[in-house]
């Protein structure tokens, strides 16, 4: 369970990057950033993939299947959709919506576990979750202070309806990808990583040089296809992303849903909510607000709570 526990904190602190990047590239749509993200994913997992591709060959038709739709969910889409929103509704309110990851997933693959064995009393479930769930609504409460007011209704609407669309989609990978490991127990979990970084290539690529022949297709294109206004900076983001958050923490991620149980691994998702108010009060250079400082406590309390529950469990 350590080992696992250490995987997801790992994993969030890696993806915690993801928040802070649209505001650094600000002139980048969405899917821009999504592309090249995954663009830089796929070309990295090259590497790995000649040193590991004994294993890489093994891969069935049917894993190769599954890697795709993974990739396809779990990356492109909840990425496109969650910089999309952060840009056009600011980080404080996506974040809010995406925070409520743990439980929602917390929940689903309790309420459906694929094997018993991953199923825990909702007893043993609701304290964990009540606490993970109020330290949220404290953070983001705070945090919705920092909108700066100079977006319209619209703009916060739509960014609201893409960061529910980028939560369905994460709610739906964590749980799907764990599943799959544990019914194929064979595959390491940096094969996978490795192979969903290859799978995610062409769908990267392809989406890339549409969007690009769709803005020279336009009387006044809004984005200087392919590196924008900043290609260095854009260049340099993507790789970090895509070393760092896409190929690195995906595989620490499958290396603690290996190890633990759905419902449990759902709640450790609160590490990349965490990493995020990390790096953005780096970023802002200020100080976190009791306010905020209560709701992390209690984020963790919830976290040591369910680590409890699960543990008395296996003994």
């Amino acid at each position: 369970m350590i080992g696992g526990v250490l995987a997801a904190l790992g994993a969030g602190l890696l993806w915690g990057l993801v928040f802070i990047t649209p505001l650094l590239l600000p002139d980048y749509p969405g899917v821009v950033l999504s592309f090249g993200r995954y663009l830089a994913f796929g070309l990295i997992a090259l590497i790995p993939a000649w040193f590991d591709r004994r294993r890489i060959l093994s891969l069935s038709k049917t894993d190769w299947h599954s890697a795709l739709k993974l990739a396809a969910v779990g990356n492109i889409i909840y990425y496109a959709a969650l910089a999309s929103a952060i840009q056009l509704a600011d980080a404080p309110l996506p974040t809010m919506l995406i925070g409520t990851l743990p439980v929602m997933i917390a929940v689903f693959a309790n309420w459906s576990p694929h094997h018993p064995s991953e199923s825990i009393a909702w007893k043993k479930l609701v304290l964990p979750l009540l606490l993970i769930f109020c330290g949220i609504m404290l953070v983001n409460s705070e945090e919705l202070r920092h909108l700066d007011g100079r977006r319209s209704i619209s703009d916060y609407l739509k960014g609201a309806g893409l960061a529910l669309i980028a939560v369905a989609a994460w709610t739906w990978y964590p749980i799907m990808n764990s599943r799959y490991l544990k019914n194929n127990p064979q595959i390491q979990s940096g094969t996978w990583a490795t192979a969903q970084g290859l799978a995610t290539l062409p769908l990267a690529l392809c989406g890339f040089l549409l969007y690009g022949l769709v803005q020279t297709m336009r009387p006044t294109p809004v984005y200087d296809f392919p590196f924008g206004s900043n290609p260095g900076k854009f260049i340099v983001g993507m790789l970090i992303l895509g070393l760092l958050a896409s190929w690195l923490g995906t595989l620490l991620w499958n290396r603690a849903s290996q190890k633990l149980a759905t419902s449990l691994s759902g709640q450790l998702i609160v590490f990349e909510t965490l990493a995020a108010l990390l790096y953005a009060f780096i970023l802002r250079q200020t100080v976190p607000a009791p306010q905020i400082l209560l709701g992390v406590l209690l984020l963790c309390l919830g976290v040591a709570f369910a680590l409890r529950g699960f543990q008395s469990k296996q003994e």
